[in-house]
């Protein structure tokens, strides 16, 4: 099947460059570009696109105030093109948190070759974000009847946590029949920073816990999406910092370009950043922090992986549970991409499966609150 693609920047160049980069692909199809906010609406109506690119600085009408019109009036899959600046991090997240489900970064120079580094990478996440559960849903099967209205049901009846296989657990206390967690993990990647802004602000203050979270982003994007979370938050939340002491009611996040890992030193541990492994495919990997809290935690853990695409955090998140950590993944039904949940859950290692409007409750039941 064909993706049909609206491009919206205000540069001739980038236009072309980005109509160019994707229809390579023979799956991915340019159907109209608009050099503005107005123009992209009035493209959107005529070509009704299934993923629109939309860049942020532009005349007229800018990125932002487009993108709260495409929801409110054509809510469809946008990724957002972003500049690495700090400012441009700013915007791009605010972005993200008006409904935009992920963002491809661009260089300030046109002229810069690295532009075209970013092809592969923009290809794949046109073909993810178009297909995302948050807009579409699976057909019934050929000839299924349709499904009868539903009956007005609590909200906590219309959405059961699905409990799959778990893996083997070692002899000794876990957290299935002991479930108070002494720390909190979380790997998220596509769609991971709306995710994180919807469950975060829902923890209290007195959380007697710290919590280390990778979430895949550029290191210009990081501090900014600390800042912003913490301002949003009872929590504290933070980029974390090279040996700075955990600290229970507080949550780190770990910086762009450098891998987050679980150091033993002190009461409660600490923050080790590091670059190896060079050859990881994510930096920070989701993977790297689970096996370093599975080898050198010694307390009760409590380990989720939220939407994203690929893979990472798997395989540490076996590890985990082998050791006897409870584990949590997001259900395909809220994640923007169910890639990341989904190969957990294959590997058998996840515990429970609930849509995001549950992991609060869950991770509630964990903690001394």
């Amino acid at each position: 099947m064909t993706i049909r693609i609206l491009v919206v920047d205000d540069s001739p160049f980038m236009r072309k460059t980005l109509q160019k980069m994707l229809e390579e692909a023979p799956d991915l199809r340019v159907v109209a570009t608009a050099r503005d906010g107005i123009d992209a609406l009035e493209k959107i109506q005529e070509h009704k696109p299934d993923i629109v690119t939309l860049d942020i600085e532009m005349p007229r009408m800018d990125g932002l105030s487009c993108l709260k019109k495409i929801m409110a009036d054509h809510p469809m899959p946008v990724l957002m093109v972003s500049s690495l600046t700090q400012e441009g991090a700013r915007t791009t997240l605010e972005a993200l948190s008006i409904g935009a489900l992920d963002f491809i970064p661009k260089e300030n120079s046109y002229a810069s070759m690295s532009i075209l580094q970013i092809q592969h990478d923009l290809q794949e996440k046109v073909r993810r974000l178009a297909s995302s559960p948050r807009f579409h849903r699976a057909p019934p099967p050929p000839g299924a009847a349709s499904p009868a209205p539903a009956m007005p049901t609590p909200a906590a009846l219309l959405h059961r946590p699905v409990a799959l296989p778990k893996a083997p657990v070692p002899a000794g206390t876990s957290l299935a029949s002991s479930p108070q967690a002494e720390l909190l993990v979380i790997g998220s990647s596509t769609g991971g920073p709306k995710a994180l802004q919807d469950i975060l602000p829902l923890l209290p203050a007195n959380l007697p816990v710290p919590c280390l979270i990778v979430q895949h982003m550029p290191s210009t994007f990081t501090k900014p999406f600390a800042d912003r979370l913490d301002g949003l938050c009872q929590v504290h939340v933070k980029e974390a910092e090279q040996g700075e002491p955990l600290k229970a009611g507080t949550v780190y996040i770990a910086p762009g370009g450098i891998h987050l890992t679980y150091g033993p030193r002190g009461a409660k541990g600490c923050i080790e950043l590091n670059p190896e492994p060079l050859a990881s495919l994510h930096r920070p990997s989701v993977d790297v922090l689970f096996l370093s809290v599975a080898e050198l935690f010694r307390g009760q853990v409590l380990a989720g992986i939220l939407t994203g695409m690929g893979a990472d955090g798997a395989k540490g998140m076996e590890q985990l549970k082998l050791r006897g950590a409870y584990t949590f993944a997001e259900s395909e039904e809220s994640c923007v991409v169910y890639g990341m949940p989904r190969a957990a859950a294959e590997r058998g290692c996840v515990d429970v499966v609930a849509p995001l409007s549950e992991i609060p409750g869950q991770l509630r039941r964990h903690f001394r609150i």
